[in-house]
């Protein structure tokens, strides 16, 4: 007869003979002893794991006709020689090994992806009415991959599911339960099979292979059984192929031969390569050796392997070693907790390689190589160049062993005792924190000292230097190492001291303060360089706020981070000095002096740049200082000003200003006349109106942008 291949061949007939399925099992021996049996089932869970096998095993049982307690049937077990027993499986295998093909007409077993419309339903639903034969029991529907009917046709079924006949049992098998409806499913007892284990797996390899009269050793029957995946027909399938590519080997007689199996031509069969491999490349990442590893990637895809084949075995040879470390599995293979096999379904000398790459870097190293690579696997589907990305995420993984997490580096600074030194007032950008040191005064413009004060804008406050952690959450992780000529740069402390002592002159108010040059202690942060001091000519003890010391003095409530040095800027200007004071604070008495003179600098500027009607309009026009910003009201139209004063000649005026210390330029047009005579129009006294404009936002959003009030609404209540 035919060929069959193992997978049919050794296929189970009785409960017992299924293998890593034993929940399922027990409990529908326990529902046949019992009589408790259920008109609907759902048999869900990874391929070839014997979700079909066992609905064809239930079917003989429920129909066999020989009484249970009988020699021919002792236990629930079908006895597998009564007439509808033989009917049912569909291979029944032998004593002397002849199958015979048969078919029993109350048990159907359907093919749901190719039968899955409602038509394909309303039959079934016809074909459910009728009364099993005499020999038969129960009329039988299994319906192989279920989730394949479509949602009509599941309709179709729901009312003969709710209330079917006495005789009528149905058995949906499936690998996505998910997709059937919850109505279905909680009409049926559901019961979700287990991926085989891996010893289960080979314990049934060598029973067939001793069966076949098949040479091989454990090494190679536990590479069949991880390249099944937990499923027992696939580990079948690509032993069937081994023992087909196999040599024969003559026996002693000279009768016939036998295969030989070995691990070397298997993983060529498959497209693999050995986990040695990967192994050492993660020796080389864990070196810094980026060289190492394009190396080996290019030996690797140079003899013809796959990309997207290398990445799924690096992914499952780093869920291993990730495994293998939070198992706390040793490298001789033992496991201190004991949980090493349960969780590791690899042959033992796996696991032990998967323990000595797991001793090389710390747990949530092997989670960020796993989730580059499982990231990496996801992107060679559908790239172009899959031997580039491949590279680039093994390149990736010597990267992140560089990196250094923020916790350690934090946890490596030093920081202030209690009791120790700190600095006097605050500068500028502090973050409203102001902290003191012994001995360290002010002193005003009279040469009076006065006591140590914060800098307007950082709300006053006070606040002590914390404390060091007592330990680092990282003093135990041993295992972390650095790649040579960077761990000292980076965990390294570098000292920046203070800049040299001079007298630093600050703005406050109108008032000029300057304070007393005090040495800093040193601090350690992070490789900045600190820029030399200029110091200010003689003529000029005054320095130009920049726009974040200006924006600190103007809004007090401003908290700026914490700067690591300082730096001073030579004021260029044609102001004079205290106008140029003046101007900083704000302070209306010198204004109209400081826009003349900021007037005068743009019409020179645009003079020379050969703007002459852009330099007419400023000339004309009306110009207000405040906050750093040069307002000009000029008496063109909003029309005409863009083509008077062209972008070159805005932007000559802007870079002018710029220089003079002036940050912001606004150009305003010519106002209407209707316009203004509407806003001058006064609003009744005690009107909506009038109470609107009594409001402090509404007065303040006029003071800001100018506003006119349109429509009032009352949404007051009327009672």
């Amino acid at each position: 007869m035919a060929y069959q291949v193992l997978a049919r061949k050794y296929r189970p007939q009785l409960f017992s003979d299924v293998i890593g399925q034993d929940h399922v099992t027990r409990t529908l021996l326990n529902a046949l002893a019992q009589n408790r049996i259920a008109h609907g089932y759902i048999f869900s869970g990874h391929r070839g794991i014997g979700k079909t096998t066992i609905a064809r095993i239930l079917a003989a049982a429920l129909n066999c006709s020989t009484p249970v307690g009988s020699p021919e049937r002792p236990t629930e077990e079908p006895c597998r020689g009564c007439v509808n027993c033989r009917e049912i499986s569909s291979a029944s295998r032998q004593e002397n090994s002849i199958f015979e093909e048969s078919h029993s007409f109350d048990v159907e077993e359907i093919d749901a992806a190719t039968n899955r419309g409602i038509d394909d339903a309303r039959l079934l639903t016809a074909k459910i009415q009728t009364r099993p034969t005499n020999k038969s029991k129960y009329k039988i529907i299994i319906l192989d991959e279920a989730h394949q009917i479509t949602d009509a046709a599941w309709n179709a079924l729901l009312k003969t599911l709710e209330e079917p006949p006495d005789w009528a049992i149905f058995m949906f098998a499936t690998t996505q339960p998910e997709d059937i409806p919850q109505t279905i499913r909680s009409r049926c007892q559901h019961f979700s099979f287990h991926a085989v284990k891996l010893d289960d797996i080979v314990g049934q390899l060598r029973f067939i292979s001793d069966k076949e009269a098949i040479t091989v050793d454990d090494a190679t029957l536990t590479l069949l059984a991880e390249a099944g995946d937990g499923s027992m027909r696939d580990a079948l399938s690509i032993m069937d192929q081994a023992i087909a590519s196999a040599p024969i080997e003559p026996s002693a007689d000279g009768t016939g031969g036998h295969a030989r199996l070995d691990a070397a031509q298997i993983r060529e069969l498959m497209g693999t390569v050995p986990n040695a491999v990967f192994e050492r490349i993660l020796e080389a990442v864990n070196a810094n050796n980026s060289a190492e590893v394009m190396t080996a990637a290019n030996q690797l895809l140079d003899a013809g392997n796959s990309a997207a084949q290398l990445a799924r075995q690096c992914v499952r040879y780093l869920r291993n070693a990730l495994i293998a470390k939070i198992a706390n599995l040793s490298v001789d293979g033992e496991s201190a907790e004991g949980v090493g096999n349960e969780l590791l379904q690899i042959s033992p000398d796996e696991q032990r390689r998967a323990a000595r790459t797991a001793a090389l870097f710390s747990e949530e190293e092997l989670s960020r190589f796993l989730q580059v690579m499982l990231r990496t696997f996801d992107e060679l589907g559908y790239r172009q160049e899959q031997r580039f990305h491949f590279e680039l995420g093994l390149l990736k993984l010597v990267h992140l062993r560089r990196l250094l997490p923020i916790e350690e580096a934090l946890s490596q600074l030093p920081i202030a005792k209690p009791g120790a030194p700190s600095m006097t007032g605050s500068h500028p950008g502090m973050g409203g924190k102001t902290t003191s040191k012994p001995g360290a005064t002010s002193t005003t413009s009279s040469g009076a000292p006065s006591m140590p004060e914060s800098h307007p804008g950082m709300g006053g406050r006070s606040t002590a230097a914390p404390t060091r952690p007592a330990f680092s959450p990282f003093q135990q992780d041993n295992s972390r190492r650095r790649p040579e000529g960077t761990a000292s740069a980076m965990s390294a402390p570098i000292s920046i001291s203070a800049a040299a002592p001079h007298v630093i002159p600050e703005t406050r108010g109108a008032n000029a303060v300057a304070v007393a040059p005090a040495a800093r202690p040193a601090i350690e942060t992070l490789p900045i360089p600190t820029p030399a001091p200029v110091l200010l000519p003689e003529s000029m003890p005054l320095i130009a706020p920049s726009r974040v010391e200006d924006r600190i003095e103007r809004q007090p409530d401003v908290a700026l981070p914490t700067p690591v040095f300082e730096t001073t800027a030579v004021l260029t200007s044609p102001f004079t000095p205290h106008a140029a004071a003046k101007l900083a604070t704000g302070s209306p008495t010198l204004n109209s002096d400081a826009a003349s003179m900021a007037q005068h600098t743009v019409i020179e500027a645009l003079t020379t740049a050969a703007q002459t009607s852009a330099a007419e309009a400023f000339a004309d026009a009306t110009w207000t200082l405040a906050d750093n910003e040069a307002r000009v009201q000029t008496a063109l139209s909003k029309t005409m000003l863009p083509i008077v004063i062209n972008p070159d000649a805005e932007r000559i005026a802007r870079a002018a200003l710029r220089d003079a210390g002036i940050l912001k330029l606004t150009l305003l047009p010519g106002a209407a006349a209707p316009t203004a005579a509407k806003k001058s129009r006064p609003a009744r006294t005690g009107s909506v109106q009038a109470k609107a404009l009594e409001h402090p936002m509404v007065q303040q959003a006029q003071k800001l942008f100018a506003a006119e009030i349109q429509t009032v609404i009352d949404l007051r209540d009327n009672d």
